[in-house]
């Protein structure tokens, strides 16, 4: 079977070529990829509903030629929402597509749209984020296990400013850090925010940690970007599938998954593919739900980072003494997430 209609929320959609192998290295399929996105729907879906989404497309399969993609495409359904957002580059309105149901994920699926970038602002106030992220970006020989000692340090400034993060793997070669905000802010407040602690490690970890773009400065380093948080950026989504050898998948994970990873030093803990990502959100929910409601506040960044620098932050999770982070630290907010069953209908086939 290569064509197939069907029904999704009262909308028929035309599903075509399914046996297109779309992932040469493993045989897997756009029927494949279409029915990873049914699945993992219930847990993407919430963190993209109202943010404007720059897909990424493979029509030719991964090792085929990709086109990113910002503006709605003329032919699309009638009940597909967009959201008109003015770009100051090219001098016009971009009709941004809202992934805000099923029916419009798997039309986006079925058009290869295998990469999928969210705004980190709502559609609605553009120009106020509702996190801030950090881009671990290991530059080889450096892999996620130099990342996981990064986001350990990161983590560290943040509680010690009172703030929770939550890590995801890019489900390439590195791994983001997000800090959930949901109050009012913008984006050249977390931009200097950001870039203020990437230069901060970078002084403080200079045989690890670069803060600088150049390409030329990486090699067996992590360049901590801060320059995602940006309203003109996208950073990939939780749960989104990558143009990799495999279909690995941007995924959440526990803090006592990048703790085991840094003292195994072992990177392939940390690679998931879009059956592993399904089991693990059927078996451990979301773990990504607090980035969407957990309000917090960025403090003063001129009183801020003048603290952290007269005051250093001892990290205990060293990859050579294997010391577990302080759980004073680590429970230091009451309220805990990511716990909580998803109720209803946790899968939807195609």
């Amino acid at each position: 079977m290569t064509d197939s209609t069907v029904e999704i929320q009262g909308r028929n959609l035309k599903l075509s070529n399914l046996e297109k192998v779309l992932y040469p290295a493993t045989g897997f399929t756009k029927k494949g990829v279409i029915d990873y996105y049914a699945r993992i729907a219930p847990a993407l879906l919430p963190h993209l509903k109202g943010r404007a989404l720059t897909r990424k497309r493979y029509p030719d399969g991964v090792e085929g030629e990709p086109f990113f993609e910002k503006n709605a495409p003329m032919h699309k359904p009638d009940w597909v929402k967009t959201a008109p957002i003015w770009s100051g580059a090219s001098r016009r309105t971009v009709n941004y597509i809202l992934a805000n149901d099923l029916a419009t994920l798997i039309w986006l699926a079925n058009l290869a749209a295998l990469e999928l970038h969210p705004s980190l602002a709502l559609a609605t106030d553009i120009e106020c984020p509702t996190m801030m992220v950090f881009d671990l970006d290991p530059g080889p020989p450096a892999n996620i296990v130099q990342c996981c000692q990064v986001a350990m340090w990161l983590r560290e400034i943040f509680e010690h400013l009172g703030l929770e993060s939550f890590p995801k793997t890019s489900g390439s070669k590195g791994m983001q850090l997000y800090i959930p905000l949901n109050t009012p802010t913008t984006f050249e407040k977390t931009k200097l925010f950001s870039h203020a602690l990437a230069q901060l490690l970078e002084q403080e970890h200079p045989d690890l940690v670069v803060s600088d773009m150049k390409k030329n400065l990486r090699t067996g380093k992590v360049f901590v970007d801060w320059s995602q948080n940006d309203e003109h950026k996208t950073t990939i989504a939780v749960y989104s599938l990558r143009a990799r050898e495999h279909p690995t998948a941007s995924t959440p994970i526990s803090w006592d998954e990048v703790e085991k990873t840094l003292k195994k030093k072992d990177a392939s803990l940390l690679v998931f593919e879009s059956s592993d990502v399904v089991k693990r959100f059927d078996k451990m929910s979301d773990l990504f739900e607090p980035v969407l409601e957990l309000k917090q506040k960025l403090p003063d960044l001129k009183a801020a980072v003048p603290a952290l620098e007269s005051q250093p932050i001892e990290i205990a999770a060293q990859a050579d003494d294997g010391h577990s982070p302080s759980q004073a630290a680590r429970n230091k907010s009451g309220k805990k997430f990511g716990k909580k069953v998803a109720t209803g209908k946790r899968r939807a086939k195609v």
